[in-house]
């Protein structure tokens, strides 16, 4: 839970923008100490030191946000965000927004790509829909939502995390949502429409342009709240981004680590990183979307993915990939024997004389 005693939200909710800017600025830290004998047993191992590359790293982040030296992964939670955008109305996506409230029924009959690879991964896997898939407002044209509608969509996130959860996956469903997740890039990166949008379910070359066209105008519209990233949050988001911003934040404040999965997810907590330098120091990205900008994105937050297969996918598809190789991490850290108990001679210290 939070460190800083001046953090009180009541009900896991957020009354006011002044409370959730409180809640973003109030983040514990991991375990060093815990990390430390991490480091100290990895030494022991029967293996060269740094061998295993990025899986010793990944038991060292799950060990220090965990709390403990001997990592598990026996309740991992992914939650797919669903939420619909005013903004298709401008022709941004080739799909009807219909086609979100499908999807959310194939998650839910277990029919999606998600559902095999939670059940592959050993995760348990749930949905949740905002607003009940009502759409925000044109976020070219006006803010996309209003305070109270964002503080509804950021608390319902933070209520949706487990607090026993050893690991959190959030995940998106919302058609027309890589347009938001451009415009928040451009809002708080810089650049223009066209360096942030890409062709998302298939735009074709003149729905690009339209798409960075939109973009721009957005930017162009809410140019005087640039310089606040909740306000770039509620004016250019989505419901459903709102609500990942929220669930990472609330893993934070219950020490939980966090997979991060494609451009929309990653987008969705970029204010976080920018109300707080460390916001996002919990979190590792599984992949690195085949949608535009996904790169650029992770390399601005110095998030360097696990995996790169070319997903463009959503739905905490590559988070869903990435949950065995922290299997593995956490399997070969605590199950391997030290040189001692394997009675393996270990490499000879340089001789001083």
């Amino acid at each position: 839970m939070p460190t800083d005693a001046s953090f009180s939200v009541p009900d896991i909710s957020f009354p006011s923008m002044k409370d959730l800017r409180t809640a973003c600025l109030s983040l514990p830290e991991p375990d060093r100490a815990c990390g430390d004998r991490i480091r100290q047993r990895d030494a022991l191992l029967t293996k060269p030191p740094g061998s295993l590359g990025r899986l010793e790293e990944l038991a060292l982040w799950l060990g220090e946000w965990q709390g403990t030296e001997r990592p598990v992964l026996d309740k991992v939670q992914i939650t797919i965000f669903a939420g619909n955008h005013g903004v298709v109305q401008r022709g941004v996506s080739p799909w009807p927004s219909d086609v979100t409230s499908q999807m959310v029924a194939n998650f839910e009959h277990g029919g999606a790509a998600i559902n095999q690879l939670a059940r592959t991964a050993g995760a348990d896997l749930n949905v949740v829909c905002l607003q009940n898939l009502k759409a925000t407002e044109d976020l070219s044209q006006t803010a996309a939502m209003t305070e109270e509608d964002f503080l509804f969509a950021v608390s319902a996130g933070y209520r949706a995390v487990p607090k026993d959860a050893d690991l959190f996956c959030p995940g998106e469903m919302g058609i027309g949502n890589t347009t938001p997740a451009a415009a928040l890039c451009a809002a708080l990166l810089g650049g223009t429409g066209k360096d942030w949008a890409g062709r998302g379910t298939g735009l074709d070359d003149d729905g690009l342009k339209l798409k960075a066209a939109v973009i721009d105008e957005a930017i162009t519209f809410h140019k005087d709240t640039l310089s606040d990233p909740l306000e770039v949050a509620r004016c250019l988001g989505g419901y459903e981004l709102a609500a990942i911003m929220g669930g990472v934040l609330a893993a934070r404040h219950n020490s939980i680590p966090v997979l991060l999965d494609g451009f929309v997810c990653t987008a969705a907590v970029l204010p976080l990183v920018k109300i707080a330098p460390e916001g996002l120091d919990h979190t590792r990205l599984s992949h690195c979307s085949a949608e535009a900008g996904h790169r650029n994105l992770a390399a601005s937050l110095m998030l360097e993915p696990l995996l790169d297969f070319g997903l463009r996918l959503g739905e905490a598809s590559g988070s869903g990939l990435a949950i065995p190789l922290l299997r593995g991490a956490i399997a070969c850290h605590n199950g391997m024997a030290t040189f001692a108990e394997a009675s393996v001679s270990q490499k000879s210290a340089p001789s001083t004389e």
